[in-house]
């Protein structure tokens, strides 16, 4: 039964051909029920190298069920999925080439989320794919979090992985090497993922040992501001650092005393292409998974004299924030890499003190 409808709406040509339609049976609502092994096999027709779906009303996902409604009402369901990278790209010490892998991997990961929902909509269903990583909430910026969707959260509550000590999320085949995407939908599935019954992990620690700012430790805990004050060097964070130290300089030649010609040139590089992770060691050096733990298995000092070492004695600068563990950590464990102080964009630069002998002017 079609609802009465004004006049002047009732007579457009492209409501009556709507109409026309539905009175023919050619406009069918979609099953209630998503079956599962056909959203399967669409995920992986798209480009995702495994997927699973995860209701809302699952309880580690209470923290999410806000901001899913939110991007889009009437979701029932998450499908996480996710895409592999390629191994050795990622564990080259050529920032270059690991980033260049890290973002063809997260377009791999975007075309792949948005084809599924392309599919889902043209089957009746109303479905969302939030971008992998950026671009966020930025209005939101920094009062709550930017991102839509935690896909780490739901991608361990799905199963297709479990959280390592390094804060990836471990895929039980592909290890650490893997970008996640999530897909919302407003219909239930018919199955479910579940989670992993034991951790991918194999407490090798070679994560802690990769990290050149002592972000992870070995009992656990995790540094995300020091990880992100280096590791994100050229994001937001470390971009409003570098534009304050601009605006604080006097001059140019104030600004390339504090800022090196390669580090403006990185800046710039990461502002004209994707922006550029300076680290990522502790995704690149894991050995876990049942693809990637071969080499390991079969000879570990070779794994780390070809993997480890190389990133550990690369010649690279460290960001930190001024007095931090960090700092401490760096400047002794790797006395060979150069260390910089920065605010990390997250509070305002420290006033300068007093010029240089340099700088004072002379009569």
């Amino acid at each position: 039964m079609n609802p009465r409808l004004p006049a002047k709406l009732a007579a457009h040509p492209s409501v009556q051909a709507v109409l026309a339609r539905r009175a023919a049976g050619e406009v069918a609502s979609p099953p209630p029920v998503v079956d599962a092994d056909w959203l399967r096999d669409l995920c992986l027709a798209a480009g995702a190298d495994d997927a699973a779906a995860v209701s809302l009303d699952h309880p580690d996902l209470a923290g999410e069920r806000e901001y899913v409604q939110s991007a889009l009402p009437g979701t029932r369901t998450l499908i996480a999925m996710a895409v592999r990278m390629n191994r050795d790209n990622c564990r080259s010490p050529a920032r270059s080439v690991a980033n260049q892998e890290f973002h063809q991997a997260d377009e791999q990961a975007n075309h792949a989320a948005r084809s599924v929902t392309q599919a889902l909509q043209d089957a009746g269903y109303r479905a969302l794919n939030p971008s992998v990583g950026f671009p966020q909430e930025m209005d939101r910026f920094p009062r709550e979090r930017i991102w839509v969707v935690a896909h780490k959260t739901v991608a361990v509550a799905a199963g297709l992985g479990v959280m390592g000590l390094h804060r990836n999320v471990i895929h039980p085949k592909f290890g650490s090497f893997i970008l996640l995407v999530t897909v919302l939908v407003d219909a239930e599935v018919s199955a479910y993922g579940q989670a992993l019954d034991y951790n991918p992990c194999i407490d090798c620690k070679l994560c802690v040992a990769a990290c050149p700012v002592g972000a992870i430790a070995k009992d656990g805990a995790f540094n995300g501001l020091a990880c992100t004050t280096h590791n994100y060097r050229e994001f937001m964070s470390g971009f409003t650092d570098w534009a304050q130290t601009v605006a604080d300089s006097e001059d140019a030649a104030d600004y390339r005393s504090r800022v090196s010609d390669s580090e403006s040139a990185s800046m710039w590089q990461s502002l004209s292409s994707p922006p550029g992770y300076k680290s990522g060691y502790c995704l690149a050096v894991c050995p876990a998974g049942e693809d990637v733990l071969g080499p390991y298995l079969d000879d570990r000092k070779s794994f780390m004299d070809t993997v480890l070492r190389p990133l550990q004695e690369k010649k690279e600068t460290l960001y930190v924030l001024p007095g931090s563990q960090a700092q401490e950590y760096a400047r002794r464990r790797f006395p060979h890499k150069p260390v910089k102080e920065v605010t990390g964009g997250w509070q305002p630069p420290a006033k300068r003190s007093a010029p240089s002998e340099r700088e004072t002017p002379t009569s």
